[in-house]
């Protein structure tokens, strides 16, 4: 059995930045691998480990600096990657939902997994639709929010645990193939060891162009366009009390009084 594992590099902000036309002044991004996309690698190593699965492959749209965060999947045990990138999605300011599925569907075509892990979402843009929309995309059953994961691979099918809205839990069996975006808390994901990092050097990372997917720029052009980027404002209506125990309590009482909280 193969398993594919989608994995996104995601930008992270430090605290004090500036906007730069419609993106963030690259002096103040950090790059790391997508949390969610963690716990899809951790599930997918575990059926490998538990002899399920006889392949890994991690997939990522993203140029070659990339490459750093998608050995992190081969170093915590991914057999293999394959990594998208075109100066055409250079261009875009912005990869929509369609777009990632299309791009990723042609990967799935070629791999033919009977599984497919990705995370619930991406920590940058927060669509939270690609895995569904890729599972539309290929014609695979699909779960998503997934928790708990409970394969039985002899007949075909998982049995899943999804998170809905409210608390509620809800248990679904799917046939594979499918594709099941993962949530966090699902496992525990495992630091990626020295020698796994010394063997993750090792293991192919194959390059696709959009030509080696059978495509050409017209189709990463998406129907989103960022249009505007700024800091929203912010009021802040905090008070702070100075003074002993005694002091702010009687200050803080009276605060409540005038508001109305207490007579």
């Amino acid at each position: 059995m193969k398993v594919l594992v989608t994995v996104a590099e995601v930008s992270e902000v430090d605290e004090a930045f500036e906007v730069s036309g419609t993106g963030i002044d690259e002096r103040y991004l950090e790059y790391d691998l997508n949390e969610w996309d963690d716990y899809a690698i951790e599930e997918a190593v575990g059926l490998s480990e538990a002899g399920v699965a006889d392949e890994v492959v991690a997939v990522t749209i993203g140029p070659e600096r990339s490459e750093e965060t998608i050995r992190m999947a081969l170093a915590k045990g991914a057999d293999r990657a394959v990594r998208i990138w075109d100066d055409a999605l250079a261009d875009q300011d912005l990869l929509d939902v369609g777009t990632k599925a299309e791009l990723l569907a042609r990967v799935v075509e070629e791999e033919e997994p009977e599984i497919v892990f990705t995370g619930v979402q991406a920590a940058d843009d927060a669509f939270g639709a690609t895995g569904v929309a890729l599972a539309e995309r290929v014609g695979y059953g699909w779960a998503a929010v997934v928790n708990a994961f409970d394969l039985d691979a002899s007949g075909g099918e998982a049995s899943v645990h999804r998170e809905l809205e409210g608390g509620i839990e809800e248990l679904t069996d799917v046939s594979l193939p499918a594709v099941f975006t993962i949530q966090t808390g699902i496992n525990e994901p495992r630091y990626a060891s020295l020698r796994g990092i010394r063997q993750a050097q090792r293991k192919e990372i194959a390059p696709k162009m959009l030509s080696d997917l059978g495509l050409d720029a017209d189709a990463v052009k998406g129907e989103l366009e960022l249009t505007e980027m700024y800091v929203p404002e912010t009021e802040s209506d905090a008070t702070l009390f100075e003074g002993s125990a005694e002091e702010t309590a009687g200050q803080l009482a009276e605060l409540l009084r005038e508001k109305g909280v207490v007579a």
